[in-house]
Order: structure tokens, then C-alpha cells, then sequence
């Protein structure tokens, strides 16, 4: 029987992915931004909620994930896409991160929470998010659902 050995990565590609940061990542500080323009009260990370939402505010029961594109799959972006090296190892991780972010959104719905995804792509037009964020914030849930949805 053959041992399979593990596929190396390069010395560069290597510290590359050692520097990508879980917490505090440049989307993330330039949504917090955004949310404190609008003068948005939050929390980070909040352990003791499901899933530990990125933004949250447990008063007015609001959560916020924000999500790269590359590190959470998404379809709907070319970064979202599976590396060509070592692609059943990424594949099988990525589908992974996907369905712990889906389960982490039901858990938090389950206790009524408003939950809002942004990805990163959609910080190229700063000013639609900033009106998609207030309305998810301030206004009526319904209507940035069905943008989320339909609209990006």
C-alpha cells in the first residue's frame, strides 16, 4: 500500500496565508467604519451569541457577518473560486466554511435576529453599501432581504 505524501506548498505562498488575519481584517474595519458614520452602536465578535457575528447588537437584535470572498466561497464572485492546486483539499474546506456560515445565520434567525451578509466585493461601491447597511440597521429588514437576495 502507498503512502501518499501531503502536497507542499511554496515558502511564499506559505507566509502569504499565514498573514490573512481571522479578526479585525481590512473589510471588516472599512464596514465598521460605514456602520459608525451612520452612527450604528455594536459590539465585536460576540462570543455569546450563535455563531459569533462580527458586528452584532443584541438590543435591537441585529448581527452582521462580513465575509471575503475567496475564504467563504462566493459563487456569485470570481474570487470565490477554487484554487487549481491542491483543489480537493480547498474544495472540501470551502464547502465546509459555506455550511458552517449557513447554519451560524440559521442559529441566529432561530432567536429572531436580523442577520446581514456583506461580502467583500460589494465594498467596491461604498455607497450602496452604506445605504444597504442603514436600512438593515435603522429600517425595514424586509427590504434589504430582498436586495441581498436580488439585487447582489
Amino acid at each position: 500500500m502507498s503512502k501518499t505524501l501531503p502536497i507542499r506548498t511554496t515558502p511564499a505562498r506559505s507566509a502569504s496565508m499565514k498573514r490573512v488575519r481571522r479578526q479585525g481584517t481590512d473589510i471588516e474595519i472599512r464596514v465598521r467604519k460605514l456602520l459608525t458614520g451612520i452612527g450604528a452602536r455594536y459590539r465585536l465578535n460576540v462570543r455569546d451569541l450563535p455563531g459569533s457575528p462580527d458586528i452584532a447588537n443584541k438590543r435591537r437584535k441585529k448581527a452582521i457577518f462580513v465575509h471575503g470572498c475567496f475564504w467563504h466561497f462566493h459563487s456569485a464572485c470570481p474570487r470565490g473560486r477554487v484554487p487549481t492546486r491542491n483543489r480537493d483539499f480547498w474544495q472540501e474546506k470551502l464547502l465546509a466554511n459555506r455550511t458552517r456560515d449557513a447554519e451560524k445565520i440559521k442559529s441566529l434567525r432561530a432567536i429572531t435576529y436580523d442577520v446581514m451578509v456583506i461580502w467583500e466585493c460589494e465594498l467596491v461601491d461604498e455607497e450602496l453599501i452604506r445605504k444597504k447597511i442603514e436600512m438593515f440597521w435603522f429600517g425595514d429588514c424586509a427590504v434589504i432581504l430582498f436586495l441581498q437576495r436580488f439585487g447582489h
